[in-house]
This record gives structure tokens, C-alpha cells and sequence, in this order.
């Protein structure tokens, strides 16, 4: 294989060769320079996210057309990047507060932390069944070990169990779903299984046997209902930069694997499989927004939010298609992807102010602990003020705009009934997230004492908040990007 067909995944090797030489590079390092590890794993995250976006615009693949390299896998990547760099950077005063792993957080939890971003790589590129698989499988199986990380901690060790028990089911149904497919197109190439579909000679039963169990294993990566069961418990019980490793980056990953293989591979099918998603899209809003109400641990709350905020992500991947139409499908499938991108730009954000509240024995992990976070620092409260505007889609901020964009899409379609019920149930939700707002500004504080802040920390929080507030402001450059990536993906 000469240079030019490597050069799509340039990334991916940067990033395996790199994490490996970081593993091999912390064992010799000593406590007092656990530091190194932690910049060079910022080096490394800058290093992927240019070699990602070099030849951003073009299309190219490789490995017999196995991984694809196109203005849609690049954006993502570059945004798994940032999302897992802004995580390490919110970690490391937790980490150090919490004396965890031997005083320090230890080079394992970077190693693990830069093989589930190499997983979701692959999984963002992947242009057949098989190494789609693969990186499910890369990423999720360093994110069980990334939950069990206090190996002396019994809610984490619970969580993980569950976490990767629920996820092997997870994978068997994905597998299986997969099986189906190869057994009735001969395939496991998205693009040929799309011409097998297509072309009406093979049995349409089985091939809808397949779907179904496909859109079930991604269900579970998207944490929707009714396969959402690990999602409070895996929130609650990992430690908290964990935590905002599951529920940042992947869900991009996940939205990625999700148009991949039922908009590249089975769009013939796309009559079956967008019933499917409109009943998981309704009920993950349902069961999020309703159940979230009655939650007082933050992290819990917050994990019935994703449940019903992925939820209202699919609507965009259920409205790409209408009769055979793809007229709709870039301003759809452009509009989940920008809803996706900005969720986990705010979902960062709202953890980093947990982060930023805990200490060392104590986690700030209930909605009291946020009372009275004015009086203790206005400037974060109006972070997370913002934030919580944000997730709740409030204008001016970005959430706004991102809900506006789907439900549009929804519109477009003819589905108003649809797009009626998803603003009800959003409007459920707007009771617990201003919730957390009423405690910040108008509850007395709990704990009065000082919030000790590191710089870099400070700085990357408060660029965070105002992101939030300037994509709701000025979306246009942001969704401009989502629409060319989807043209040019659909149409390459």
C-alpha cells in the first residue's frame, strides 16, 4: 500500500502511536512529574485534531473503501478533540484534590482517555459494518475501565458492571443485526449494501429483521429509551471526569455510526427505520424530561437530560427522508449534527462547574450544593446560567437556536404533530433545569467557603459559557460547517 492511500488515517496512526509511547514514557515518571503526562496529552489531542483537519473539504478512502476520511469525519474529529482535551483540563484539579490514584490522577486514566477518542475515531470513519464494530468496541471497552477506576469504590464498580454487561448485549444486538444484513446483501460495505437494498432482489424481511437490531445497538450508544437503564447509574457512579468523558465526545461518535449505517448503508430502508427512531425519539423525551424532574443528584438529573436531549437529536435523523424524498436530508441530518456539537459543548461546561465546585472529601453532586452560587462567584453562577438557558433552549444562547433548527427540519416534513409534542415535553423540561437556577441565585449557600480555581481551568470555563452564548447569537458560521460536511459526505 503506497503513502497516498495512508494518509486518511494519518490520524488514527498519530494517535495509536502517540497514547502507546505516553504509556510506555509514565511508567518512568515520577509523582512530582505526573504533570508531563497530562501537557503531552494535550500535545497529542492538538497534534490528531491538525492532522484530522488537513485535508479538510476532500474525500478519500482507503483500505479496500473500509475507512473513509470526508468533511463530515473531520469535523466530528476535530470536536472529539476539543471535547476530550476541555475534559482533561477540567480533571486535573479534581484529580489532584481527590489524591486519586497515588496523589495524582495516574497516566492510566490519559491512556484510556486517548484510546476511547482512537475508538470513536474509527467509528466516525468507518465505512463498513466491521471496523464500525471495531471502534464501538475500542471506545466502549476503555470507557468500562475508565468507570471502575476507583478500584476501591463500590458504587463505581457497580456502575461498570452494569455499564459493560449492558453494553455487551448492547453489542450482540448490533452484531446480530449486522449478521442479518451480510447474510441477505453478501456485503458488510455500507455503499454496497445500499445498492443491494436498493436494487429489490434480496428478501426485504430479512433485511428489516436486521435493521431492527441494528437501530437497537445504537440505541444504547445513544443512551435513548428503551435502552437508556446504564445511563443514571454509569453517570452517577463514576467519578465525575469520567463521567464527562461518557457524555461528551462519544455521543458525537455515536451520531456519526448512527447516519453511517442507516443513511449511507440503509437509506433504501429509511420508510423502516425512521418509525423506529420516531417512537425512540418520543419516549427517550418522555421518559428523560419527566423522570429528570424528581431527581436531586445533579449528575442523575443531568443523566435523564442527555437521555431526553439525544432524544430530541434523533427528530433531525427521523425528518431526513420523506417518501423517497431526499430533498430534505442535508438540511435534517446538518441540523442533528449541529444539535449534537453544541449539546456536548454545553454538557462540558455544566460538569466543569461541578468539577470546579468539588473538592477534596466532598462532591458536588446534588442540586443543594449549587445554593447560593452567586454570593460565592457571580461570574460562574452566570456560567452555568447560560448553560442550563442553554440545555433548556432559551435565546439567546445556542440551544435555542439548535432546537429551532431540528424542529424546522420536523416542520418541513408535514410532521407537526411531532414537533408540537417534542416542545411540550421540552417545556417539561424547563422546570428542572431552572430549578438549578433558582438555587444558585436565589437559596442561601450551604457552604460558604472559597472556590479554589486553577488558571487554565478558570479560562477554559469561561470561554466555554461564552461559546455557549456567541453560537446562540451568531449560529450561522457553526451551521454553515454541519450543512457543507453533510452535503459533501451525502454526496461523495
Amino acid at each position: 500500500m503506497n503513502q497516498t492511500n495512508l494518509m486518511p488515517v494519518y490520524p488514527e496512526i498519530f494517535l495509536l502511536v502517540a497514547t502507546s509511547g505516553l504509556l510506555l514514557l509514565d511508567m518512568f515518571l515520577g509523582e512530582a512529574k505526573r504533570g508531563v503526562t497530562h501537557l503531552l496529552s494535550l500535545v497529542v489531542l492538538l497534534v490528531t485534531a491538525i492532522l484530522a483537519m488537513q485535508d479538510y473539504g476532500s474525500t478519500y478512502y482507503t483500505f479496500n473503501h473500509m475507512f473513509v476520511a470526508d468533511p463530515m469525519a473531520a469535523l466530528l474529529k476535530l470536536f472529539c478533540c476539543l471535547g476530550v482535551g476541555i475534559t482533561l483540563i477540567y480533571s486535573r484539579q479534581y484529580a489532584g484534590d481527590r489524591q486519586m490514584l497515588n496523589g495524582t490522577l495516574g497516566g492510566e486514566f490519559y491512556v484510556l482517555a486517548l484510546f476511547s477518542l482512537l475508538g470513536q475515531m474509527v467509528m466516525i470513519s468507518g465505512n463498513n459494518m466491521l471496523i464500525v464494530y471495531l471502534g464501538v468496541e475500542l471506545m466502549s471497552l476503555s470507557l468500562y475501565a475508565l468507570v471502575a477506576l476507583r478500584r476501591g469504590h463500590a458504587v463505581s464498580t457497580e456502575a461498570s458492571m452494569k455499564y459493560f454487561i449492558l453494553g455487551a448485549l448492547s453489542s450482540g444486538f448490533l452484531l446480530y443485526g449486522i449478521s442479518m444484513l451480510y447474510g441477505a446483501t453478501g456485503s458488510l460495505d455500507l455503499t454496497e449494501i445500499a445498492k443491494v437494498a436498493a436494487s429489490n432482489t434480496v428478501n426485504r424481511t430479512i433485511l428489516v429483521f436486521g435493521v431492527v437490531f441494528v437501530v437497537a445497538g445504537l440505541a444504547f450508544k445513544l443512551g435513548v429509551v428503551p435502552f437508556h437503564m446504564w445511563v443514571p447509574d454509569v453517570y452517577q457512579g463514576a467519578p465525575t471526569p469520567v463521567t464527562l468523558l461518557i457524555g461528551g465526545a462519544p455521543k458525537l461518535a455515536a451520531f456519526a455510526i448512527t447516519l453511517r449505517m442507516l443513511v449511507e448503508g440503509l437509506f433504501p430502508l429509511a420508510m423502516d427505520w425512521q418509525q423506529m427512531l420516531t417512537v425512540l425519539a418520543v419516549l427517550s423525551m418522555a421518559v428523560g424530561n419527566i423522570t429528570a424532574i424528581v431527581q436531586t443528584n445533579l449528575k442523575r438529573m443531568l443523566a435523564y437530560s442527555t437521555i431526553a436531549q439525544m432524544g430530541f437529536m434523533l427528530l433531525g435523523m427521523l425528518a431526513g427522508v420523506v417518501n423517497g424524498n431526499m430533498s430534505y436530508a442535508a438540511n435534517a441530518y446538518s441540523a442533528a449534527m449541529f444539535y449534537s456539537v453544541t449539546y456536548v459543548l454545553t454538557t462540558l461546561g455544566t460538569f466543569g462547574i461541578i468539577l470546579l465546585l468539588a473538592r477534596a472529601g466532598f462532591e458536588a453532586e446534588n442540586i443543594d450544593d449549587l445554593k447560593g452560587l452567586n454570593q460565592r462567584s457571580p461570574w460562574f453562577a452566570l456560567v452555568m446560567l447560560i448553560l442550563m438557558f442553554s440545555l433548556t433552549g432559551i435565546p439567546p444562547t445556542v440551544g435555542f437556536y439548535a432546537k429551532l433548527e431540528v424542529l424546522q427540519a420536523v416542520l418541513s416534513t408535514g410532521q407537526v404533530w411531532l414537533a408540537v409534542v417534542s416542545v411540550l415535553l421540552s417545556l417539561i423540561g424547563a422546570f428542572y433545569y431552572l430549578r438549578v437556577v433558582k438555587a444558585m441565585y436565589f437559596d442561601e449557600p450551604v457552604d460558604n467557603s472559597r472556590i479554589e480555581v486553577s488558571g487554565g481551568m478558570r479560562a477554559t470555563l469561561s470561554i466555554n459559557g461564552i461559546a455557549v452564548l456567541l453560537l446562540g447569537i451568531l449560529p450561522g458560521p457553526l451551521m454553515a460547517l454541519c450543512a457543507t460536511a453533510i452535503v459533501k459526505t451525502l454526496t461523495s
